[in-house]
């Protein structure tokens, strides 16, 4: 239940062209408290809710816990989410013996692409895909959590 996983800005829409899967989500929060996070999503049809605990030192590993719940239930707790909802588009793209998961945010969040991938362990190598950019696991800002009470365009450079 232990999630590793790194972060990346993405510096051009071309993973769009490598993806096998694409997938709209909405998610909102619960709780929000950097030490536990209450996730609602919805995608596909399905409702789920995950709880995150704080992450270590560099911001890599995070407990994490999930499970699907019935899509009604989902749609009612997400009315009671903290902030804004979050609107994604989500890419899947295996890239060499990973699978990256490239969120493009809309609404609020319009511009924002993150790229992740979940590793076995936190000095596992991998290959990095061109359209790559900067790494930003750890930075608490790009969770999505904190994207609720501070969106992307209120920020962006």
């Amino acid at each position: 239940m232990i999630e590793i996983e790194r972060k990346f800005l993405v510096t051009t829409d071309t993973f769009k062209h490598e993806a096998e899967a694409q997938t709209r989500m909405v998610q909102g929060f619960l709780n929000t408290h950097p030490d536990r996070t209450v996730r609602v999503r919805i995608a596909d049809g399905k409702g789920f809710l995950t709880i995150k605990g704080a992450g270590n030192d560099s911001g890599t590993s995070r407990f994490e816990w999930e499970t699907e719940i019935p899509l009604n239930e989902a749609t009612d707790l997400i009315d009671l989410c903290e902030g804004p909802i979050l609107e994604k588009n989500r890419f899947t793209i295996p890239f060499g013996r990973h699978v990256f998961e490239v969120d493009e945010f809309l609404g609020e969040n319009k511009g924002l692409v993150i790229a992740e991938i979940e590793l076995f362990h936190e000095d596992e190598v991998f290959e990095k895909p061109y359209w790559l950019g900067e790494e930003v696991t750890g930075n608490i800002k790009y969770y999505n959590s904190q994207l609720t009470k501070n969106p992307y365009t209120q920020w962006k450079e």
